[in-house]
């Protein structure tokens, strides 16, 4: 499928140039047989490319002009990926004008006349038949992700008015990183040069965000990874847990949901590794999994469960 993709947008990039071409030049310019050759130009018109042809002695292939924006290169999977992506992120906010969620819920209404015209039919029956739950949190500006991503790419430092988890607000001069996401959240990783030192911002409450001429020389990162330096500061103040559960991981996943959890598959069942505030976050979970489960670590933790597991008993 790779090499079919690569010569389909070879011969796209060929044609769009507007020249006409033999059949015999396209061929000997992808290398291919004149027979792979007329199976891509099929190809691209099932995915909407309007390709000319003038058959016999002087014939041609040619890309009709004035179409204002190609359909997308998608097959069937990503075609329904990028609807079920869209109707989801639309579900996720406040839908507040020109937040992410009321963009992807306007571009998941109009996203199927870009797509090639055998798959349209499919995504209207997946629209027709899809409903997705709202699910209620601070909306995040587009345009602000938009920004802070041209600013991160020129290594622009940005300027914006912030209000931290307490309310307190102060105005920020930073070298933007990398932009994150976890549970639910986008968060921006900066360095911020008032405080000088590395700095995690939720881009839903940043405001007045403004890219400045000025240029930074980037700075390593403070971790493996944006999210790895978030997942520090979110989870500072919690003790880690593992515990092997013996139940399938798609069920564990559900009984986590929406929680930082780090799920491996083992013989038998699944390792889970998360950040809790105690113990007793705990119990609701592994009762509704229903399965034998055996706590590795911290051993603080088991004897908790022991004394509980004492009290339960006697009730």
């Amino acid at each position: 499928m790779a090499d079919v993709m690569q010569r389909a947008l070879a011969l796209l990039v060929l044609l769009q140039s507007g020249k006409a071409f033999s059949g015999e030049e396209l061929a000997a310019r992808l290398d291919v047989p004149p027979r792979t050759l007329r199976r891509d130009i099929n190809r691209l018109r099932g995915y909407g490319y309007p390709v000319e042809t003038q058959p016999g002695p002087g014939g041609y292939y040619r890309l009709t002009a004035g179409r204002t924006m190609p359909p997308l290169l998608l097959d069937d999977d990503e075609a329904i990926a990028t609807l079920l992506g869209l109707a989801v992120l639309g579900a996720t906010g406040t839908a507040r004008e020109g937040s992410l969620d009321d963009a992807a819920t306007r571009a998941y209404g109009k996203v199927d006349q870009f797509l090639p015209k055998r798959l349209r039919p499919r995504a209207a029956a997946l629209r027709a038949g899809l409903e997705t739950t709202p699910t209620p949190t601070a909306s995040t500006s587009a345009q602000a992700m938009s920004t802070l991503a041209e600013a991160i790419a020129g290594e622009r430092v940005v300027t914006f008015e912030y209000v931290g988890a307490a309310g307190q607000a102060s105005t920020r001069t930073a070298e933007p990183y990398r932009q994150m996401h976890l549970l639910l959240h986008w968060y921006l990783l900066a360095w911020d040069t008032g405080k000088r030192d590395w700095r995690v911002f939720r881009i839903d409450r940043l405001t007045g965000l403004r890219a400045t001429g000025q240029t930074f020389s980037a700075r390593p990162l403070p971790a493996e990874s944006g999210i790895e330096f978030l997942r520090k500061g979110v989870h500072r103040n919690r003790q880690r847990v593992v515990v092997t559960i013996a139940a399938p991981m798609p069920e564990v996943a559900d009984a986590f949901s929406f929680q930082d959890v780090d799920l491996t598959a083992t013989d038998g069942g699944t390792r889970a590794v998360l950040m809790v505030d105690s113990w007793q976050w705990l119990l609701p979970r592994l009762a509704f999994l229903d399965a034998d489960f055996t706590v590795e670590a911290p051993a603080e933790l088991r004897s908790a469960l022991r004394r509980f597991g004492a009290r339960l008993g006697s009730a």
